[in-house]
């Protein structure tokens, strides 16, 4: 009975050695007596117990690593804590089992080299704004090296840099002294530009000052000279019109008619206007230009 039970568990054991089942996205190793034989990947597969064995056991899906934080220093000589994170995946099960005893601590150590030796060639300003083009000279410097050990590096992040407390402070001060520079800036931009402003409403004011002054000017002399014009135009028909009127029947004794009524008005007023008066025409005018009336009154009447 014992050697009955003993041959059953013997039997189990061997068929579950002897028929193994590979997960998706993995790929096991098979040694034939310690040396390499094949490799397995998805699905149900016979390995013959003791003779075979599955050696090594790899995932292909992509790994994240993550990279412990490590002391770096800028080119000039400041000193940064670092750490990041490293994305692989195995392509080839063969070399990485063969390849190297341990390829994640190994490609983890060989990304923090890289990333020190980057660091150095840069300054402490660029670390934050070259912080992506570090990230791909670690990614393909670490690649071409894992490439014998069956690695493919898809990518590395760094995830933080930390700085000395001193350092820190520095770099607040100095941010706060351009938060100010730029709000002065801002400000003095903004002044200058009502200035600017002010100054070209007042110009534009004066241009259409001087713009309705000068349309003014041009408007009063344009009148000017229209009245000038109907002046003209009419003393032009008046003077027609006594030239008509003189060559008309006794036009010409309605002319000196006319001169006289004028020369009396105006003697008139000049008599009315002074205490002494002296008469501007000798006496034997007066009586030519009485002469010179009465026909003419005479004439009128009949």
């Amino acid at each position: 009975m014992f050697l009955s039970f003993l041959l059953a568990i013997v039997v189990i054991y061997i068929l579950i050695k002897t028929f193994v089942i590979v997960p998706q996205e993995n790929a096991w190793v098979i040694e034939n007596l310690g040396k390499y034989k094949k490799t397995l990947g998805p699905g149900l597969h016979i390995v013959i117990p003791v003779i075979q064995k599955v050696a090594y056991k790899h995932t292909l899906k992509e790994e994240v690593i993550d990279v412990p934080p490590q002391i770096c220093i800028t080119k000039d000589n400041v000193q940064l804590k670092i750490d990041g994170i490293l994305y692989l995946k195995v392509m080839d099960p063969n070399k990485a089992s063969y390849g190297i005893d341990n390829y994640r601590f190994a490609t983890a150590q060989l990304a923090q080299t890289t990333l020190r030796s980057e660091i150095g060639k840069i300054s402490l300003d660029k670390t934050f704004s070259e912080r992506e083009d570090i990230n791909a000279a670690v990614v393909k410097s670490v690649d071409i090296a894992s490439d014998p050990w069956g690695i493919k590096v898809t990518r590395y992040e760094i995830k933080d840099i930390d700085p000395p407390i001193t350092i820190q402070n520095a770099m607040e001060q100095q941010m706060t002294a351009e938060r100010e520079k730029r709000a002065d800036i801002l400000e003095s931009d903004g002044i200058k530009k009502a200035q600017i402003n002010q100054s070209m409403g007042e110009k534009q004011e004066a241009i259409n000052y001087s713009l309705g002054e000068k349309q003014s000017k041009v408007n009063r002399a344009v009148g000017k000279a229209k009245a000038i014009e109907i002046v003209a135009q009419a003393q032009s028909e008046g003077l027609k019109i006594v030239g008509e009127a003189i060559n008309k029947t006794n036009g010409k004794t309605a002319m000196q008619m006319r001169i006289v009524q004028q020369y009396i008005g105006e003697l008139e007023t000049i008599i009315s206007n002074s205490e002494t008066t002296v008469l501007p025409l000798p006496e034997a005018e007066l009586n030519s230009i009485l002469q010179t009336i009465l026909p003419a009154i005479k004439g009128g009447k009949n």
